[in-house]
């Protein structure tokens, strides 16, 4: 018997009764013995039977201990064997040394006592560096815990694993995963789709046609839509909007959007074939935030030339299709608005900063010299930032030292930096990202940023900006500042040198006029001619130099085609080569028979691997680098990177054959 049940009712409070009992029956003898006689016989009877109760308690709680002992025993087997729990023992050699029929009917074995551990769990951690995605690891008391989920063909669990005791609590969760899954794929996306060259593709037509145009369109799009189950509104003839699910989103991108193409190759009979762009949006539980998001992911496919689909899921930002360059707008009335826009703002500055991309081109001094003209109209005090000069436009700044007040506009960012004010206007050219400008502290510093560029618009952007002018359709970032010249001021005169310094940024972006060029490119060009503009001059400024055309040759040598019509070039290790050359010996070799598309990998005088890609239109390169981390436009792209240039060359084969594989190199 237990010693608390002997203390609490069996104890010593029993024999002082007795003791007592005696002592009182003393006093009684002393006094009437007969009677104290009689008391003595009853105390002991009574105490002959207390005893031999005593004995029989003490038997029967043997007893029943020892039943209850086997009926805990027994329902704890009955448990093991039947509670909706798994549990593992493994031995420090990580083999299993017991566990409970749960798991054996978990995995169909008879027995798994003796197995590997790792042969039954093979994502099972056991420190914190071999975790794998998805598991957790908690405190508790001294134990850690570490939390994953494990899942076979039709079942998921979760573990809990206690590696100080080597232990291991499997739970069932299939029910759970299942309304998890369920909730987030009935997540709602939202997407805008919009008809962005309706104007273009049906220029000539009449209402007839033109209506019968937007039912053909509309048609194809309501069956693409009840195919994906996506409810469709249309909110007027060249825009609708999308509600559909995650999975459906999902679909959609495994598909990777066929609609632009089915809507391309369908209208393909027009003089413009029309195309598509559409925005969507998933991730966030407000409503208001998810339109929000898919009006900005329209944007982003819209400056990137439209014919594609961006999705922007969390911090994820996907791009579909682009095959195709963007269609030249017919109307000038946005560049008349730009102009006047940008006017005004220059007016309300004191000062005004020009800026553009690091390593200067032609298009980018020739866009800058552009504006500088436009604010000193308005006798706005106006700075060009540059940082120092390279090989692209040396021979431009040779003629610019001729021009004392020209040159007296250019300064160094540390000057900018101290002269900026509250007041002041930056104008960013020929590229919209803040980290590819010579000193991106400017745009962080300065309160009101324009953005004139042509290239397609990437991932980075600089979203705060008072005034935006992206136009992929354009050549150069000199064909927008020359057409917005035309609207900033009636009486504007350009110098010879300043409308050369504008032609020449176009010539070198349009390869002289041969790719990527549209009526308004000859427009912008005649305009420069007519004031001036000196083609001759453009000639010299573009001469290349005998070692260099020499050079180019040298790389040309070891290029090898690849899928049949793309061009790869790669250097020696230790060859370092400038950025403009790289440039240029890819485009060099389109001029090769049968090369659609070519790539050339090479090291920098700055350390850095440049890789510059160039197309015919008939493969988009820019998505090519910008799954490297780059950018650029559909027929010209580059990137940077930092590592050896076997690893770069590696990496770009890389993602080709991963496009390839996905959806084709060509259109």
């Amino acid at each position: 018997m237990p010693k608390f049940l002997l203390k609490r009712w069996h104890g010593y409070q029993t024999v002082w009764a007795f003791a007592l009992l005696l002592i009182l029956d003393a006093f009684l003898v002393a006094y009437n013995w007969p009677l104290g006689l009689v008391c003595f016989v009853l105390i002991a009877v009574l105490g002959f039977i207390m005893v031999k109760k005593e004995f029989v308690f003490r038997r029967e709680l043997v007893n029943y201990m020892g039943s209850l002992n086997l009926r805990i025993k027994r329902v704890e087997g009955e448990v093991s064997a039947s509670i909706p729990l798994g549990i593992v023992l493994y031995s420090e050699d990580r083999s299993i040394e017991w566990h409970n029929p749960y798991v054996s009917r978990m995995f169909e074995e008879k027995t798994l006592i003796g197995s590997e551990l790792t042969s039954f769990f093979p994502q099972l951690p056991f420190k914190q560096k071999d975790k794998k995605d998805g598991s957790k690891e908690n405190t508790h008391g001294n134990a850690h815990e570490i939390r994953f989920e494990y899942q076979t063909l039709d079942r998921v669990y979760e573990l809990f694993h206690y590696p100080e005791e080597r232990l291991i609590y499997i739970y069932e969760i299939t029910e759970l995963a299942t309304l998890r899954e369920k909730y987030e794929n009935e997540k709602i996306a939202l997407g805008i789709i919009m008809l962005d060259n309706l104007d273009e593709a049906s220029q000539g037509m009449d209402d007839q046609q033109r209506t019968a145009l937007i039912a053909r369109v509309a048609s194809e799009i309501t069956a693409w839509a009840k195919d994906y189950h996506i409810y469709l509104r249309r909110l007027s003839s060249e825009r609708y909007l999308m509600v559909l699910h995650y999975s459906s989103l999902q679909q959609l991108e495994m598909s990777r959007f066929v609609i632009l193409d089915n809507i391309r190759e369908m209208t393909a009979d027009l003089k413009v074939p029309m195309t598509l762009s559409v925005g969507l949006a998933f991730g966030s539980e407000n409503i208001r935030e998810l339109g929000e998001l898919a009006q900005s992911s329209l944007d982003m496919a819209l400056g990137r030339g439209g014919d594609q689909a961006a999705v922007k899921a969390g911090q994820r930002l996907s791009f579909y299709g682009g095959k195709t360059n963007a269609v030249e707008k017919r109307t000038r009335v946005r560049a008349r608005v730009i102009a006047h826009a940008l006017r005004d703002l220059m007016q309300e500055s004191d000062r005004v900063f020009i800026m553009g991309h690091k390593m200067p081109d032609m298009d980018a001094i020739g866009a800058s010299i552009g504006l500088w003209k436009a604010a000193n109209l308005y006798h706005v005090e106006c700075y060009i930032v540059l940082d120092c000069s390279n090989p692209s436009i040396d021979r431009l700044m040779e003629q610019v030292k001729k021009d004392e007040r020209l040159l007296e506009a250019f300064i160094l960012p540390e000057e900018a930096m101290q002269m900026m004010t509250e007041h002041s206007l930056l104008v960013v050219v020929d590229t919209h990202k803040a980290s590819m400008t010579i000193e991106p502290k400017l745009v962080d510093s300065i309160s009101r940023v324009v953005v004139v560029d042509h290239h397609r618009r990437g991932e980075e952007f600089i979203n705060d900006a008072v005034l935006i002018y992206l136009e992929p359709y354009a050549s150069s970032a000199a064909e927008l500042v020359t057409e917005l010249l035309q609207y900033i001021h009636d009486k504007l005169q350009l110098t010879p040198l300043e409308a050369t310094a504008l032609l020449a940024g176009i010539t070198v972006d349009t390869k002289h006029f041969a790719m990527h060029t549209g009526s308004r490119t000859f427009e912008a060009a005649g305009y420069l001619r007519r004031n001036g503009a000196d083609s001759m001059l453009v000639q010299r400024l573009l001469k290349e130099d005998l070692q260099e055309y020499i050079a180019k040759a040298e790389i040309i040598k070891h290029a090898k085609m690849m899928y049949g019509h793309i061009a790869v070039a790669v250097t020696e290790p230790g060859q370092v080569i400038p950025q403009l050359l790289i440039a240029q010996v890819a485009d060099s070799l389109l001029n090769m028979t049968d090369v659609v598309a070519s790539f050339v990998v090479s090291e920098r005088p700055d350390g850095v691997i440049g890789i510059s890609a160039r197309s015919l239109g008939k493969m988009n390169v820019q998505v090519v680098m910008e799954r490297l981390g780059g950018g650029g436009h559909l027929t010209n792209a580059a990137v940077q990177l930092e590592m050896s240039i076997g690893e770069a060359e590696e990496k770009l084969l890389e993602v080709l054959a991963e496009i390839e594989k996905e959806e084709g190199l060509f259109e």
